[in-house]
């Protein structure tokens, strides 16, 4: 199998109001650059915003649940997935098969429910190929030691896969300037915060605004009369 995107629907560029077109927020980092730990405080803070839940052949690490980190899957019912044109993405990364769920990015999003993606790099690039509204952010981890040193605390890879995530993560880091925003994560606290006021900013653009502009015009002619 090849990576492969799927095409959902035109971006609309709208307001933040219940009826509006939710916004894809891609967050993006080499294996050991801290997105997760970073999404996971924002979604604590940042209403109205949602997790995509990936689909994944690899195994579950320690602590890991099924739905809540991805969804565990064997490698012939993704290749089934992938032939029903269930994935928004799907990309082999490290030896293991990653998807996002076309579905849930739908539904949500038409919800008008922002969604965020913890994709890497290449998943990164299938999403922008995508006629949608979304905006890329790319977590970058202060150094090649700390990188490494996050990978071997975390103690979940063998010696020959952190050897492969250590590897590409030069090329992965090389990518930073096909993003929108890039956070500097050398201080958790700091770079949550960042995150969530690039969302905060972005919901704010007034290309996602209209809906609610309309709205408060109308009240402003009505009360005229």
């Amino acid at each position: 199998m090849s990576s492969k995107v799927t095409e959902l629907h035109p971006a609309t560029h709208v307001g933040n109001s219940a009826a509006s077109q939710g916004t894809l927020f891609v967050v993006s980092s080499p294996s050991g650059g801290g997105k997760g730990t970073l999404i996971r405080r924002v979604l604590e803070v940042v209403p109205n915003l949602s997790y995509s839940v990936s689909f994944t052949t690899r195994a579950p690490r320690q602590n890991e649940v099924n739905g809540r980190e991805y969804f565990f899957v064997g490698l012939q019912q993704f290749e089934e997935m992938v032939g029903g044109g269930e994935f928004l993405e799907w990309a082999c990364v490290h030896g293991n098969f990653y998807g996002t769920a076309r579905r849930q990015v739908a539904e949500e999003t038409a919800a008008g429910v922002d969604i965020v993606l913890e994709l890497d790099v290449q998943g990164a690039a299938s999403v922008r190929q995508l006629l949608m509204d979304s905006v890329s952010i790319f977590i970058l981890p202060p150094s090649f030691e700390v990188l490494r040193d996050r990978l071997i605390a975390r103690n979940t890879d063998s010696p020959e896969e952190l050897k492969v995530r250590l590897r590409n993560a030069p090329d992965e880091l090389r990518q930073y300037s096909k993003f929108d925003y890039l956070i500097f994560n050398d201080e958790v606290e700091r770079a949550s915060a960042q995150l969530a006021s690039i969302i905060y900013a972005e919901r704010a653009r007034c290309v996602r605004q209209e809906n609610l502009v309309r709205e408060v015009i109308k009240k402003f002619d009505a009360a005229e009369k």
